[in-house]
């Protein structure tokens, strides 16, 4: 019996291609109908574009300080005449073994691979160091990965964003920052930027954590620590920021975004209290309340309040960032693109995000390139799930090193539509601006009692 109703269920799934075959098999002089044939030399529309295999020749860093910012950038040259790429891998703290992981290590496993192969170099060279997902070997494989994007975009004659699927939007909507030492001179800086046509607008009551608002602490009076070292008193801070938002609301209004990047200076606790507060004057978000260590507060927090989050500048490793966004514990992943290893792993973080409504704002400080701006403005206007970018005013210093850095008008930022990335860097005018000492003392935080505070 169960063999019947099984060939049963057989004919019966037949019968629609048996009809169709049927059909085709029809003539109007009763001879079969000929399948038409592909013509002898038919080429696909497009073919004719310079594909063929692309050899790596060369990868080696170039460093450079064009504004007194530590930059470093990847240039990969190829066996094609003229044809190279350029990426962002900066990592200013650490600039040294960034450029001996480039020069050292990837250049030589690159030689003679295939430049248009991007993810499977990305992936082999991710874990030819066996140990992975540290910021030093991540942002030597952006570099990599973000010059083999712009190669790609040569060879296709398209800017790199059509290569991730083409525009969503006309330009990259963009924040600017205002700061000062009273709220009353944060309120002029945010008045000049508003008239710039910036429509988001980041606060900092001073430098994070509004550390000169302690005067004279009392573990430099007893010799602990350094003399250069920041101080903070958490409830100064919290103070002065919640002062600042409403001084802001009541003067501009509802017509302006407010945002603010707390750095992940102050206890869990005093986070949740301080964004609670701040609710009433609707953050547009409120930046890294948690160290990657503390990112289990989260679920209080969302919780306790309906404030937008933005999280992520401190990042890694995927695992660090997977289970959060697929919880929803925050609002805008906040990626630095070349501590992740470029814009394979980032258009992939982007990817993720639109499943959970979770918006990018990727990291976009002064330590980041204008090479490294321009890989994050093809991704921001490619992908339909972008929500702000963090930019940067670069000197016209850093735009004769850098020609073709993307422009800002009215706070949007513009591309150059050029095929790649649509910037270059200029060796011979980036030689002129060699390294400085870097000041590492923006980090170096204590509390009155000289405990660091970990940013």
């Amino acid at each position: 019996m169960m063999g019947n109703r099984r060939d049963l269920l057989k004919t019966l799934a037949l019968l629609p291609l048996a009809a169709c075959t049927s059909e085709l098999n029809r003539a109007d002089d009763g001879k079969q109908a000929q399948m038409p044939k592909i013509p002898a030399g038919w080429k696909p529309p497009g073919s004719e574009l310079n594909l063929q295999k692309v050899k790596i020749k060369k990868v080696r860093a170039i460093t450079t300080a064009p504004y007194g910012t530590g930059l470093v950038i990847v240039k990969v040259e190829t066996d094609q005449p003229g044809l190279y790429g350029i990426g962002c891998a900066t990592f200013t703290q650490r600039i040294s073994p960034v450029v001996a992981a480039v020069n050292d290590y990837l250049d030589e496993f690159c030689r003679e691979k295939d430049a248009t192969h991007i993810e499977d170099i990305w992936q082999t060279a991710y874990q030819s160091s066996y140990w992975r997902n540290g910021p030093v070997l991540n942002n030597a494989l952006s570099g990599l990965d973000q010059a083999l994007w712009d190669i790609k975009g040569k060879l296709a004659g398209m800017p790199v964003y059509q290569l991730l699927g083409g525009k969503t939007r006309f330009a990259v909507d963009c924040y600017s920052h205002a700061s000062g030492t009273t709220p009353e001179k944060v309120m002029d800086h945010v008045q000049s930027i508003r008239e710039k046509g910036f429509r988001h607008i980041r606060m900092q009551l001073g430098g994070y954590g509004s550390t000169h608002l302690v005067d004279d602490p009392a573990y430099k009076r007893h010799g602990f620590g350094k003399e250069k070292d920041n101080t903070m008193n958490s409830q100064a801070y919290k103070n002065g920021v919640i002062q600042m938002f409403k001084m802001a609301r009541k003067r501009f209004g509802d017509d302006i975004e407010l945002l603010h990047d707390m750095h992940e200076r102050v206890e869990p606790m005093d986070a949740i209290d301080l964004i609670k507060r701040l609710e009433e004057y609707r953050p547009y978000f409120i930046e890294d309340p948690f160290s990657p260590e503390n990112m289990r507060w989260f679920p209080m927090l969302r919780e306790h309040c309906a404030v937008p989050i933005a999280m992520g500048e401190l990042l890694n490793n995927p695992h660090e960032w997977v289970d959060p966004m697929a919880n929803r514990w925050y609002d805008f992943i906040r990626t630095h693109i070349s501590q992740i290893g470029g814009i394979t792993p980032a258009m992939k973080v982007a990817r993720l995000g639109e499943w959970f409504n979770v918006r990018t704002a990727w990291h976009g400080p002064g330590d980041t390139s204008p090479v490294g701006h321009a890989a994050n403005a093809h991704i921001d206007l490619a992908v339909w799930n972008f929500g702000i970018q963090e930019c940067k005013i670069f000197t016209e210093q850093a735009r004769e090193v850098f020609p073709g850095t993307p422009t800002i008008e009215n706070g949007y930022m513009f591309v150059n539509e050029a095929p790649g990335l649509g910037i270059d860097i200029d060796e011979e005018k980036a030689a002129k601006f060699p390294l400085r000492d870097y000041n590492y003392g923006w980090t170096q935080v204590r509390k009155p009692d000289g405990t660091p505070v970990r940013p």
